[in-house]
């Protein structure tokens, strides 16, 4: 007789089919639970920075290095090339208005200004044979003029005794005539020699004002000649330090080329690289600040140089008080420039989170400590210490302002 076998309700596939399918829920749920932000994180609190959120004055600046050099600088350049024959001092030299520095040689243009010496000459001695040409002329011309003046005088003397004559019918008409005719002809001539005197007068005259103008010409330039031979003696344009001598005896100087400077000893300014970035943010009359002997000193900036390169412009800054004792040219300094004035506002320290979240969020201490909750945030300026917070904290909130490379996407750090 066949008898009835009960089923059972968990055999081993069933068993194994439940047990997968609750694997997969669970899988699902933590999957869910770890990438909505809500998972966990255990933190070693040794290993993490925490700052205070506190209310404070805030003041925007930048960090930026400065060169100190003179207040005042005369460049020397070669007004006319050659070769270094001399130098009569080195660099670093204390120099006096007018002391030579060193002394070059151009043959040319020694050869040229003993040219020019010999054209002056030459032109004096053409200047003085003319002149004396002239002078000859002129007594010729007065000599000819006295002789028309004595033969005018007799004539006049005829024709006037003549004409008495032929009026008391003495003399003939024909005699009388002739001698109207002489007179007449010699008045003629006498008008006509001093013409001739006044013109040739006028003539000398043009012609020595000529010569005279060739001659100042000529000195003029044998006198730029002089002066560029003189050139080839360098020689200081102010009294000043000697600085960044770039020649040596037997070099090749080129016209224009730039031999050294003479830097004024009268004060200093600081030569400053900025970021292109704040370019349109900078202007004369900001501010900044350096240490220097465990002193704090001011610098304003008076000249900003708008030409960019390598992604930097420069500005000239000068000393707003006293300039600090024992500081040199080439020195460097560490300047905090200043951009905006101080104020109140909320300080938050900076640190190495801004990297991953970008400022848009942070991990907020519990009040006990144990924990640090992840909350939104919104920052505005910044300085080299603060950033400034608009909202999303409160003054006393203990934040953790450390790297957050190894939190990955967790909403919550437990601090053991």
């Amino acid at each position: 007789m066949d008898r009835i076998i009960e089923k059972k309700k968990w055999n081993r596939k069933r068993i194994l089919s439940i047990t997968g399918v609750a694997a997969l829920i669970i899988l699902i749920v933590a999957s869910f639970y770890f990438t909505s932000g809500k998972s966990k994180l255990n933190v070693d609190p040794e290993r993490i920075t925490v700052g205070e959120v506190k209310q404070g004055n805030f003041k925007e600046f930048i960090p930026v290095n400065g060169i100190v050099l003179p207040k005042t600088t005369i460049y020397l350049d070669a007004i006319e090339g050659g070769r270094v024959e001399e130098k009569f001092v080195e660099d670093g030299a204390i120099m006096k208005k007018g002391q030579p520095i060193l002394r070059l040689s151009n043959t040319d243009l020694q050869l040229g200004l003993v040219t020019q010496q010999t054209n002056v000459y030459n032109l004096l001695t053409q200047m003085q044979i003319s002149k004396n040409a002239a002078q000859q002329n002129t007594v010729s011309k007065l000599n000819q003029l006295a002789d028309v003046e004595s033969e005018f005088r007799e004539a006049e003397r005829l024709y006037n005794l003549n004409k008495k004559l032929y009026e008391q019918k003495a003399i003939g008409l024909q005699e009388f005539e002739k001698t109207r005719n002489n007179y007449d002809y010699l008045t003629q001539k006498r008008k006509l020699s001093k013409q001739i005197l006044a013109q040739d007068s006028i003539s000398n005259l043009q012609q020595v004002q000529q010569a005279q103008q060739s001659f100042e010409g000529s000195q003029n330039a044998l006198k730029v000649m002089r002066q560029k031979v003189e050139d080839l003696i360098v020689r200081a344009p102010i009294d000043g330090q000697l600085t960044s001598l770039d020649a040596e005896v037997g070099q090749s100087k080129n016209k224009g080329e730039r031999l050294g400077q003479i830097d004024v000893l009268d004060g200093y300014k600081v030569r400053v690289d900025i970021d292109e970035h704040y370019i349109s943010r900078i202007y004369p009359g900001l501010t900044g600040e350096f240490e220097f002997n465990n002193k704090t000193y001011r610098l304003t900036i008076k000249k900003i140089y708008d030409q960019v390169t390598n992604g930097r412009f420069q500005v000239d800054m000068e000393f707003s008080d006293s300039v600090p004792e024992g500081i040199r040219r080439g020195q460097s300094l560490q300047i905090r420039l200043s951009l905006s004035d101080a104020a109140t506002a909320l300080l938050l320290p900076k640190g190495g989170f801004y990297q991953q979240t970008g400022g848009n969020w942070i991990f907020k201490l519990s009040k006990d400590g144990a924990k640090a909750y992840r909350v939104d945030i919104q920052l505005g300026r910044q300085n080299p210490d603060y950033f400034e917070v608009l909202s999303g904290l409160q003054p006393g909130d203990r934040v953790i302002t450390s790297s957050y490379e190894n939190f990955g996407d967790v909403g919550e750090l437990i601090l053991k």
